[in-house]
């Protein structure tokens, strides 16, 4: 049974500053020790990009010194709050396609994990780049996982959900090309399940029939007004990261709330 953990918008800042007054670095530090204590026999910790809030150099850095205490191995991609360029140069060694995206392919006894780069720049002109977007290569790189998976099913992360999501602001900036992206998908029909980050929030659901997980951030979180047309909107709210687990009869999928977990449960 492959277990995966899940970790997405880790929003990394510079030493010394926050976001809304809470500290990305000691809220994924306290994540990474949880993984580490209760998860080290995870196949992978899978990282679904927004990793630095300002897409720094000092915060790349300050990331991957506390991705590197991980036990389990690391599989990371990027999201709109990223630079592919910045990013790859600090993460040097990270997987990447024969385009230079952020993607990988990672096949287990029992499912094919896809990792997408959704990020849609350069140019990096915002607010059009907050969207997501899979280019021509991108996709072509896709139909060819999915075409190659033989008997296994595959598992889909990405950075932005390729569908709405219920939330104005964050619907707005999801991916933009969703209709190629789920024609794709629905042609070569082995997609078991798709994960997405972005919105900072745990949703569930369907869309064209594939099942969908997008989880929370460790940090700040998306407050619940779906009316809202502001994007940037956050509240703090309990840090979490998702726990992926496949069965003889499909996935599992959990969110773990880290900071307020109890593990050593009172009997009534």
């Amino acid at each position: 049974m492959t277990k995966l953990i899940v970790f997405t918008d880790l929003h990394m800042v510079p030493k010394g500053t926050s976001i809304i007054g809470l500290d990305p670095f000691q809220r994924l530090s306290a994540g990474i020790a949880h993984v580490n204590r209760y998860h080290p026999d995870a196949d992978r910790v899978i990282v679904m990009g927004d990793l630095a809030h300002q897409a720094d150099r000092p915060s790349y850095e300050r990331l991957k010194a506390l991705l590197d205490q991980l036990i389990p191995p690391l599989a990371i991609t990027i999201g709109n709050h990223d630079r592919r360029d910045i990013f790859l140069d600090v993460f040097s060694t990270c997987a990447r396609d024969e385009d230079g995206f952020v993607q990988q392919a990672i096949d287990f006894p029992d499912c094919r994990v896809v990792i997408l780069d959704t990020l849609f720049a350069p140019p990096y002109d915002y607010p059009r780049s907050h969207a997501g977007f899979l280019c021509t290569r991108r996709l072509a790189w896709l139909d060819r996982q999915l075409e190659t998976a033989g008997d296994l099913p595959v598992l889909l992360f990405m950075h932005h959900p390729p569908h709405a999501t219920g939330f104005t602001g964050m619907d707005l900036i999801r991916l933009i090309n969703e209709v190629d992206f789920y024609d794709l998908v629905k042609r070569r029909g082995n997609v078991l399940h798709l994960f997405a980050g972005h919105v900072h929030r745990t949703i569930s659901g369907s869309s064209r029939g594939i099942p969908f997980s997008v989880f929370k951030s460790p940090v700040h979180q998306q407050p619940m007004p779906f009316d809202a047309p502001d994007a940037s909107l956050s509240v703090d709210e309990p840090a979490a990261y998702g726990i992926a687990v496949m069965t003889d009869t499909g996935v599992l999928v959990h969110t773990e709330d880290y900071e307020i977990a109890v593990r050593d449960a009172a009997v009534a």
